[in-house]
């Protein structure tokens, strides 16, 4: 489990047949910038059942203030809109979530 209060949920819906490209694309230029900025995901998930074609990142943050901030670091990376024209064509639906941990003494929480 995450030790980090609020995790951010954002599922993109790739164009069809472009999920190995986008994760190619995301792993060589956006990953080392998010890393850069975020710290390394809470998980990265593509879907096998159910809706297709989509991709799931989870980032923790304390805070949604630590998140406003590392994601206004992150926008300001001179790299960022370089990835965000690369991966401009393959995004066809955008989701995004906050979610909150839950804290479970039978998990020694």
């Amino acid at each position: 489990m995450s030790d980090k209060a609020i995790v951010n949920m954002r599922t993109y819906t790739v164009r069809l047949r472009g999920i190995p490209e986008y994760l190619r694309l995301f792993e060589e230029l956006g990953l080392p910038i998010q890393v850069r900025h975020l710290g390394p995901p809470v998980g990265f998930y593509i879907s096998e059942i159910g809706a297709l074609n989509q991709v799931v990142h989870l980032w923790g943050f304390d805070s949604l203030a630590d998140m406003e901030a590392r994601r206004a670091r992150r926008n300001a990376d001179p790299d960022w809109p370089k990835y965000l024209a690369a991966s401009a064509g393959f995004i066809t639906a955008q989701e995004d979530r906050i979610i909150r941990r839950v804290v479970f003494k039978s998990l020694g929480g």
